[in-house]
């Protein structure tokens, strides 16, 4: 199979360019480890990487979800073909929480939210914000999730980081790493 592009890592250029200038005088970032596992999902749609390690499961009961887990880093990728709405897609897919909607909080602090533009042929929206759970998930209440949803060229695909709100804020090689494997989303030719 050949790749059509690797479109969320071009989304991705501008936060790493982003995050590389943005630290002035402080230290060089550390480069993440090697992303050195190729995951494809059961569709074939596309593939991500990931550093020795991870573990990397279907989501029970959800058949076009996997997940990805390296510690406390997490993300879910969930594809659909065809392409629906984007803007509800997206919607949809922030409410891909680690727990339902009764164990958790009802409200969320969002970072941002619905922010769009188009890569290549296909269309995308982010958002970040944080969810605090009942009890903890993982060892913790307060959660930072992004998702970051394409559509395009017969495709949909949303991807939810999970970090702790405490490492998101406090550890820049978690920040690149979750990034990184993010940014490795390769969409297949079918």
């Amino acid at each position: 199979m050949q790749p059509r592009g690797n479109l969320v890592a071009a989304i991705l250029l501008a936060v790493a360019v982003c995050a590389g200038t943005a630290h002035g005088g402080r230290k060089p970032l550390e480069p993440p480890p090697p992303l050195s596992v190729e995951h494809v999902h059961p569709s074939g749609a596309f593939l991500f990487r990931t550093p020795d390690g991870w573990l990397v499961a279907p989501l029970t009961g959800k058949p076009e979800a996997i997940e990805a887990w390296g510690g406390e880093l997490g993300l879910r990728f969930v594809y659909r073909p065809g392409e629906p709405g984007y803007d509800s897609l997206h919607a949809d897919c922030m409410l891909e929480r680690l727990a339902g909607p009764m164990e958790t909080e009802p409200q969320v602090k969002y970072e941002y939210e619905f922010v769009g533009g188009v890569v290549g042929n296909r269309r995308a929206l982010d958002s970040a914000f944080v969810v605090t759970y009942n009890e903890p998930r993982h060892g913790h209440r307060e959660w930072r999730q992004r998702t970051v949803t394409v559509v395009g060229e017969g495709d949909s695909l949303c991807v939810s980081t999970y970090v702790p709100r405490q490492v998101w804020k406090s550890s820049r090689p978690a920040r690149v790493l979750v990034d990184s494997v993010l940014g490795s989303v390769t969409f297949q030719r079918r």
